[in-house]
């Protein structure tokens, strides 16, 4: 069968769907779609080096160059690739569990392929020669990546942030080897979680899709603000002095009005994911949205088109063009930590920016969905409550990384939300 890529490169079941075999052919595609050096990192789960070794074998196996970065996030493979005139591959499965991986291919200068250049790689994977082995050879780790990396952040947000209490939650990834230390040089006091990854805990209870512990630390510890990224960091959500969790769409709302203060938004680019109350904050101030599909390729693609600067995704992907080929997590939380000290706490921020309508996601397994019966709950909600189709929205969609089926249900009053929700999970999930 074809191999597909989907809304983020190819992932699945490691040694399964994920093969050493997938990865070699990766790798001799990746070589010969492209004529300049490629370089590899990967996230902390167990199956991660050896998969990473099967895609530079088949780097070096069609004459290309190959260089490994070890254990690295994904942005800063896009910076590494961006600076050194190459392409990169990140092996990483993202926020999914340790058993399961995956494979990006990052074009030149870092960021998320076109269609068309993802279309060639496809092509060109699908037609290249199966490995004549399992085991590869080790590849030496370049020795000055991250260092780099991290001082290219530093430089990028030079701020002082003494005096600031921060709290990270590393998800045991990729974050984990290079986080404190870029935090500590802001001057900020830093205390770290789930920063040792043992190759089968990483996402596990933790990060940015399960912050529990984090909202915890940040208040019993008093600190200012909380930091959670996911496996391998491209994403952030923060946690404010109070323990509130403020997502993507909090931050976009932030970061779009201190930029529109200084008169350098153009706009910003959302997805349908995005909260109605994030429209209702922004455009009577003067802040054009564009709304785009589920993914940050799509919201890249429309910054691309308009020469804008800056999009975000309610999951946390924070996309910063003028800094950054793709959105990186760490740099997102060094913005947001310099916004805390130039403008007082996050929730004070976030509560006078803006108003979250009621909103709720839910998760339901692909083979349990069933869409007759979720829109004929629907339709009777609104008939029961008496409401009409602009004070509430309903978004199906089939996830692009796991088996799951997400639906979002919103609404300007919390009992129709909450009605429907439970109906739903009674329905799929009990």
């Amino acid at each position: 069968m074809a191999v597909r890529f989907g809304t983020d490169g190819i992932r699945g079941r490691a040694y399964e769907e994920i093969s050493i075999d997938l990865a070699y052919r990766l790798g001799r595609a990746v070589g010969e779609v492209f004529s300049v050096p490629v370089f590899v990192g990967f996230d902390t789960r167990e199956s991660s080096p050896p998969l990473a070794r099967a895609v530079l074998a088949g780097v070096a196996d069609v004459g290309a160059l190959g260089y490994n970065l070890g254990v690295f996030t994904t942005p800063g493979v896009a910076v590494i690739a961006q600076r050194r005139g190459g392409v990169g591959v990140v092996v990483s499965a993202s926020h999914n569990p340790y058993y399961d991986n995956g494979l990006k291919v990052l074009g030149i200068g870092g960021a998320k392929l076109d269609f068309a250049t993802e279309a060639a790689v496809e092509a060109a994977l699908n037609k290249a020669t199966s490995a004549s082995r399992e085991d590869f050879d080790e590849v030496i780790v370049d020795p000055d990546a991250e260092h780099d990396y991290a001082e290219h952040l530093r430089r990028l947000v030079p701020s002082d942030l003494t005096g600031l209490h921060l709290v990270l939650d590393c998800a045991n990834g990729a974050a984990s080897h290079v986080a404190h230390e870029l935090f500590e040089g802001t001057g900020a006091r830093v205390t770290t979680l789930h920063d040792k990854p043992s190759g089968r805990n990483i996402n596990f209870q933790c990060g940015s899709t399960h912050p529990d512990d984090l909202r915890h630390a940040v208040v019993e510890l008093g600190a200012d603000l909380g930091l959670a990224f996911d496996g391998d960091a491209d994403r952030l959500i923060a946690v404010d002095a109070k323990g509130t969790l403020r997502n993507g769409d909090d931050l976009a709302v932030l970061f779009s009005l201190d930029a529109h203060a200084r008169g350098e938004l153009e706009g910003v680019v959302v997805t349908v994911m995005s909260n109605l109350g994030l429209h209702r904050a922004l455009t009577p101030r003067g802040v054009t949205i564009i709304e785009t599909d589920v993914g940050d390729r799509n919201i890249l693609a429309a910054l691309e088109e308009r020469r804008w600067n800056f999009g975000a995704e309610q999951s946390g992907h924070l996309i910063f063009r003028h800094l950054s080929p793709t959105g990186d997590g760490l740099l997102t939380g060094l913005l947001v930590a310099d916004m805390v000290a130039r403008r007082g706490p996050l929730a004070e921020q976030c509560d006078a920016a803006w108003q979250r309508v009621p909103q709720d996601l839910i998760n339901i397994a692909t083979s349990d969905y069933d869409d007759v019966v979720v829109r004929e709950m629907f339709d009777e909600e609104c008939r029961a409550m008496n409401v009409t189709s602009d004070e509430v929205r309903l978004l199906i969609r089939p996830s692009g990384t796991e088996p799951l089926v997400r639906v979002m249900v919103e609404a300007l009053d919390d009992s129709f939300v909450v009605s429907f929700s439970t109906r739903v999970r009674t329905r799929f999930l009990s």
